[in-house]
C-alpha cells in the first residue's frame, strides 16, 4: 500500500500528536511529489467519486483511461486528469485545485480498503489490482475547485517563484499589511504564499528578529541591499549563504523541510519517521522558547524580546522540557488546574449561583488556527431548548473557497 502520511491526522499522527501541524508550502510540495511518483505508471478509469458528506463540488469527469499529475504552488495543489489517446468518451483534460485546510492529504490504497474520510476518490482502470487515489480530510476544512486556476490574490510561491516573490514583497511595502508585526505579515498569502506558523517561527528565530517588530521596519532595509559589483558570482552566492536576509530564508528554510526526504513523508511512515522533522526544528514548540498569541489567536514561538508591537497584556509563556512531547498547535496555551467547581446541576441542588462566562476559568480553549473555521471543543455541546424527544445532530461547517482567515480578504 502506497500512502502519503498526513502529518496532521492520519495514523500514527493526529490531533495531540507531537508532529501535528498545518500543511504549509513544503507539505503541499511533498504531496505533489508523492502523487506524481505514485501515479506515474498508473492508468485511471471511470468516474470520479465524491463522498456524500462532503460539501465540495462534484467532479463531472469520466474517462475510460486517464493519467493523474500534480503541481504545488504555495499552499495550493493542482491535480490534472489527462485522458489518453482513444479514451472514451472523447474529452479534454480537467484540473482541480486543492487547499488542504487542517488535515488534508492524499493516499493511494486498495479500492476495497478505503480509509475513513476519503472525500474524493480516483480509481485505477483494469487490468491489475484496483487502487484508489483518495483525498483524505478528517476535519473537512480542505477544499477543491474545478478549472485549475490558482486562487486569485495569492502571491508568487516562496519555493518555486523566489525572484517574483521577492519583487512582489519589496514593491508593495506601502501596503497596510506591513504596518503589522512581522510575524503577522508573514502569514499574508498575498505576499508570503506558502509560509505558515512553524515556518515563520523558524525564519524569525534564525535572524533573531523580534516577532512583533513592525514588518515595514524589517523589510525596508532589504530594498537598499545590493551586492558589490566587484564580487564574482561565486562570492555573491557565498555571501547569500553565509548572511541570508529574511526573504532569502523564506525560500531556503521551506527547501530544507522538503530536503528532509522520505522520512516522515514517504510511504508507510511510522512514529519514528517524524524524528527528522522534530530534530530539524530550532524554535517552534521547542523547550526554552517563549510564546505569545498574535491578533489572529495563533501562537508565535520566539526567543528574547517579543518586540514593540507585542499585544498589550499578553503573557509570554516558556516551553517546558516535560511538555516537549506535545504538539505546540494542539496543546492548551495555558493549561488550567483541574476544575473542581461544582457542575451546573450540582450548583442548582446546593442553591449556588450559576457561573457566568466572565467567571469561567481562563485558558481552557484549545489553540485555534485561523486557517479553518471555529469548531466546538470535543465533548462539549451547546445546550439547545428541547422541542421534541430527539436532538438535532450538530453540524460542522466545511471549508469554503475563501482564503484562510490568517490572510486578508483581498487575497
Amino acid at each position: 500500500m502506497h500512502t502519503w502520511p498526513n502529518l496532521l491526522s492520519s495514523s500514527p499522527t493526529g490531533p495531540g500528536h507531537p508532529s501535528h501541524r498545518m500543511p504549509e508550502g513544503p507539505e503541499l510540495h511533498l504531496a505533489s511529489d508523492f502523487v506524481n511518483e505514485a501515479c506515474r505508471e498508473l492508468v485511471f478509469g471511470g468516474c470520479v467519486e465524491k463522498s456524500p458528506v462532503s460539501r465540495n463540488p462534484e467532479v463531472p469527469f469520466e474517462s475510460s483511461a486517464y493519467h493523474i499529475s500534480a503541481l504545488a504552488r504555495g499552499k495550493e495543489l493542482r491535480l490534472t486528469l489527462s485522458p489518453l489517446p482513444g479514451a472514451q468518451p472523447p474529452r479534454g483534460p480537467l484540473a482541480l485545485v486543492f487547499r488542504f485546510g487542517m488535515t488534508g492529504s492524499f493516499q493511494l490504497v486498495p479500492s476495497d480498503a478505503l480509509p475513513p474520510h476519503a472525500h474524493l476518490r480516483f480509481y485505477t482502470a483494469p487490468p491489475g489490482p484496483r487502487l484508489a487515489l483518495c483525498f483524505v480530510d478528517i476535519r473537512r476544512f480542505g477544499h477543491w475547485d474545478l478549472g485549475g486556476k490558482w486562487q486569485p490574490g495569492r502571491g508568487p510561491c516562496v519555493l518555486l517563484e523566489y525572484e517574483q516573490f521577492r519583487e512582489n514583497v519589496l514593491r508593495n511595502l506601502a501596503d497596510k499589511a506591513f504596518d503589522r508585526p512581522i510575524c503577522e505579515a508573514l502569514l499574508d498569502q498575498r505576499f508570503f504564499n506558502g509560509i505558515g506558523n512553524y515556518l515563520r517561527a523558524e525564519i524569525l528565530y534564525r535572524l533573531r528578529i523580534p516577532p512583533f517588530e513592525k514588518a515595514r521596519t524589517v523589510l525596508e532595509a532589504l530594498q537598499q541591499r545590493r551586492p558589490s559589483p566587484e564580487l564574482t558570482l561565486s562570492q555573491k552566492i557565498r555571501a547569500k549563504l553565509q548572511n541570508p536576509d529574511l526573504l532569502e530564508l523564506c525560500h531556503s528554510v521551506p527547501k530544507e523541510v522538503v530536503q528532509l526526504g522520505g522520512k516522515g513523508y514517504g510511504p508507510e511512515s511510522t512514529e519514528e519517521d517524524f524524528a527528522a522533522f522534530r530534530a530539524w526544528l530550532r524554535c517552534y514548540g521547542t523547550p526554552g522558547m517563549s510564546s505569545l498569541r498574535d491578533r489572529h489567536g495563533r501562537t508565535i514561538w520566539f526567543q528574547g524580546d517579543p518586540g514593540p508591537l507585542a499585544p498589550k497584556g499578553g503573557k509570554s509563556r516558556k516551553k517546558k522540557s516535560k511538555g516537549a512531547q506535545r504538539g505546540p498547535e494542539d496543546q492548551v496555551e495555558n493549561p488550567p488546574p483541574p476544575n473542581k467547581a461544582p457542575s451546573r446541576t450540582r450548583r442548582a441542588r446546593r442553591g449556588l449561583p450559576e457561573q457566568t462566562a466572565a467567571q469561567q476559568p481562563e485558558g481552557t480553549s484549545l489553540q485555534r488556527d485561523p486557517e479553518a473555521p471555529c469548531v466546538p471543543e470535543k465533548g462539549k455541546r451547546r445546550r439547545q431548548p428541547a422541542t421534541s424527544g430527539r436532538r438535532r445532530p450538530q453540524k460542522i461547517k466545511a471549508d469554503t473557497p475563501s482564503l484562510e482567515p490568517e490572510e486578508t480578504s483581498a487575497s
